[in-house]
Formats: structure tokens, sequence, C-alpha cells
């Protein structure tokens, strides 16, 4: 597999060695492979936009075309994530100025991630009053002719839109299960529990984080068509022309400007191959679905994103300790405990180079309580490569996918999310396999290019917030008036 080093397995023993090789198999990605999975992504994006529907759900934004760039002004918005409540206030001075930002963070109480639709909302609500009666002075003049202030609501959740004001929850994801939300309008819940507080708001636009950085990272930069988010989850968005939407013909006239004919598409990739079809599951993979909080849901995003990559190889460990290969006769019942091993684990672990492996053992002993010898730790060391190499060689075929679905051969791509910018060799691991997917030259620059994506969940619904007042005035936006 590419990007591995076979080099760290000198002089371990052959029994080690066997197993090692029978796990690496189960996780290699041949360049044929991954072909075969971006061709089979691209028809699910396809179908995904059709009345028959797909794995991955392609849910509208209702956000039509990029922005000019001329985008002006102080906006609200507030950013749920599941594990935080961020409350922004922006200030936009249009593409060739810099934005200014206030905002304040609130922890989500454990207790809330599993509680009843009504509870969870006046707590976000509080945060809302919190705020803006923290920074009277900055919000006041921000009221419209009703007395309240436009807000735009960052709910990084899959939700099915018939405008820009409404978006009804198809399923929790990640740690969530609060009751009474799924099936039902998050705006309208939410608009509810300000209104209870007396809190003196309107949301005018309901936004995906990922939709929300294409929308900022294009504001700044006209070149970026396609954004991508990968950190405890994984997302894009990207434009399509409304015409090849045969899921919503209906909503759209012959009239419609040509200006207006792009419609931003948020994916929600992460739910590919849920049919379990086509992607390369390992026996490590069934089990982690298994014990997650929602199985059965966002295979692809299982094998890729920060939430679970620990999860997998914690599977490994357990297996290889199970078989005397690592610690024998030892009890580890710190392996045991789901999520004792994240994302930042496993990249620190990569990032150690050294013949010495010092590092890792170092590692190992401090969070997980392990003393390894020096094969175990070549062992530990290698096996944590498989993993993270599998997972950027993965996410690039849905990117490679959308290129494609774009018919676009050269692009810019928003990227955002702590596994992208954090995880040890990720970028470089993906560039590889979009080169091997796309088959560029061997000696050509990259023509997909990553870049670092603008504060979606912020500054991008800000200017969405901006794009829908101006197209109504003022008001809220309808499909029929082509936001």
């Amino acid at each position: 597999m590419q990007g591995l080093r076979p080099e760290i397995l000198a002089g371990i023993p052959d029994d080690m060695y066997s197993i090692v090789r029978r796990i690496e198999d189960s996780f290699a990605i041949s360049t044929p492979d991954l072909r075969k999975l971006a061709n089979h992504f691209e028809r699910q994006l396809e179908r995904g936009l059709t009345m028959d529907g797909s794995d991955i759900p392609m849910n509208l934004s209702w956000v039509m075309g990029y922005p000019t760039g001329k985008e002006k002004g102080r906006y609200l918005s507030v950013d749920f994530g599941g594990t935080n409540v961020r409350v922004c206030n922006t200030l936009l001075q249009g593409r060739e100025e810099d934005f200014q930002m206030t905002q304040e963070k609130y922890k989500l109480p454990v207790h809330l991630r599993s509680t009843s639709a009504e509870k969870l909302w006046d707590f976000v609500a509080c945060c809302v009053g919190e705020f803006i009666e923290k920074h009277h002075d900055e919000c006041e003049g921000q009221r419209n002719q009703t007395g309240r202030m436009p807000l735009a609501f960052t709910f990084s959740y899959p939700v099915t839109q018939t405008s820009i004001t409404d978006g009804i929850l198809q399923k929790w994801t990640k740690a969530l299960s609060v009751s009474g939300v799924e099936g039902n309008d998050v705006v309208s819940q939410f608009q509810a529990a300000l209104d209870k507080r007396k809190v003196p708001v309107q949301i005018v636009a309901l936004v995906n984080d990922t939709m929300g950085a294409l929308i900022s990272s294009n504001y700044r930069d006209p070149e970026v068509k396609i954004s991508s988010v990968i950190s405890t989850g994984c997302n894009a968005a990207y434009m399509e022309d409304y015409r090849s939407i045969t899921k919503i013909e209906s909503h759209f006239g012959p009239d419609q400007e040509a200006s207006d004919r792009l419609m931003g598409i948020n994916t929600e990739l992460g739910a590919y191959d849920n049919s379990r079809n086509m992607l390369p599951l390992t026996h490590f993979d069934e089990t982690v679905d298994r014990l997650s909080a929602h199985p059965g849901t966002q295979m692809y995003e299982k094998m890729v994103a920060g939430l679970y990559l620990g999860e997998i190889y914690r599977m490994i460990l357990i297996e290889l300790h199970g078989l005397g290969m690592i610690s024998p006769g030892k009890d580890l019942p710190i392996l045991e405990r789901p999520d004792v091993i994240d994302a930042s684990f496993l990249s620190v672990a990569e990032a150690d180079m050294s013949r010495s492996l010092d590092e890792i053992k170092d590692l190992f002993k401090e969070k997980l309580q392990m003393d390894l010898t020096p094969d175990e730790v070549k062992v530990c060391r290698y096996l944590v490569e498989l993993v993270g190499t599998r997972a950027a060689r993965l996410y690039a075929c849905s990117i490679a996918a959308i290129c494609r679905r774009m018919k676009v051969t050269t692009c810019r791509v928003g990227a955002d999310g702590s596994v992208f910018h954090k995880y040890t060799h990720f970028k470089e691991r993906s560039l590889h396999a979009l080169r091997e997917i796309l088959d560029w030259p061997y000696f050509s620059e990259d023509f997909v290019t990553f870049h670092n994506a603008e504060d979606g969940s912020g500054v991008g619904a800000a200017i969405i917030a901006a794009m829908a007042l101006e197209k109504q005035g003022g008001g809220t936006l309808s499909p029929k008036a082509g936001f």
C-alpha cells in the first residue's frame, strides 16, 4: 500500500510478520480498486439527485449560486455541531477586506446529547440570549423593521430542505440521539425556543457547515469550487446545475435566470455505501459499526473520519493481544474502553519516524499503560500507518467523484477539519491517491489542489444570511424565488 514503510518490520518474528501481513492485506486498496470505488461513488452522487435516491442523500441547500464578494454588513450566526454551541457576530467587508468576528463558545452538557427536543433547543436559545446580552452594544444596531436581528443557523446534521428557512432532520449522526427532533423541522423548533425566551432574533437561513465552508472559501477565492470537511465526521459540498436535479424539477420555471442555475448541494457523503456493496469492510470495521451509536449508517464515514479511526486501531490491538502478539499474558482492561484511542493518538504515533521509535513507545506507556517490547513497537507503529493510509485513499475517492461529476479537470478544494489539517501525512496521501484515480501525467503538477477553507459555520453562515436577505429585500426565501 502506498506510503507504508516495510523496513519498520525488519527483524520481527515470523509469526508476528504473518499476522501483520494478513491485516495489511485486508486494509490494502490498489489503484484499480480506487478507480472502481470512485466510479461507483460518482454514479451514487448522480443517483442522489434523482427521485430514486441513493445512500448519498445529496441534500439541497437552497443556496443558489456563489457569492458576489460584495456582501457586507453584520450578521449573527449559531453553530450547532454536537459538542459546542458557538454564537458569532460577523462583520463582512467584501472580498478584499478581512472579516471581523466576535464569538463565544458554550459547551453542550453531556446529558443534553440524549435529552428531549425542548430541553436541547432551550439550551441553545439560552446561549444566544446570553451572547446578545453580553455584546449588547454591538448587536443592537442589527435589528430589522420588526425589532429582530437576522440570524443564520448552522446545523451540521443531514436535513431535507424545501427552502432556505426550513430543514427536516433525517437522522442524528455522530454521538447525538435527542428525542423528538428526527422527522421534524429544526428551524421551527429552534425559533419556538427563541420566542419562548423572548430572544429578539429571526432565523433567516439554515446552513450546513460544509456548504458554509464552500461559500466562505469562494467569497475569498472564486477558484474554490468544492468544500470538504473531515474531522469527527466527513462531508463535501459543491454547486450543481439545478436542471440536473430531477427530484426538484417542479420547483423551477423555464425563465430562471442563468446566474441562478447553480444549486448548492450538501452531499452528506459520509453515508456512501450504507448498503455495503462496494466498500472494502474488514471485520474491524464491522465491529466498530456494531458498537457505534448508529449501527448500519455512515459506513464510509466510519472508515475515514476522526471519530472512528482510533476505534478501528483499538480493535486491531485487541485482536493482537488476543493472539498473544502484544503484551502476552497481561490483562489490558484499558483497551476495552471505547474511545480510549483517538485520531490524535494515531497522528502522534505516525509522526515518529525515528529508528528507535522511542516516541511511540512512550506514547503507549503514557496513554495505554502498555510497556511494549521493541518488536511490539515495530508492529504497532506499522499498523498505525495502515489505518491512516487507507482513510486518506478512501477519502480521495469522494473528491475524485465530485470533480468528475462537475466535469472539471482542475479544481481548488476548500478543505477543513482536524483530520485534514493535523493528521500526519493525510493530505499528501490523499493527493497521491487522487493522482492514481484521475491518472495525472507522472511529472505533472497536481490538477486538484487543497486549500485551507474559510470558517464555514461562522463566516460562511453570515455570507449566506447576507445573500438571503439581498435576494428578498430583507425577507425569507422560498424555492420559487430562486434561493
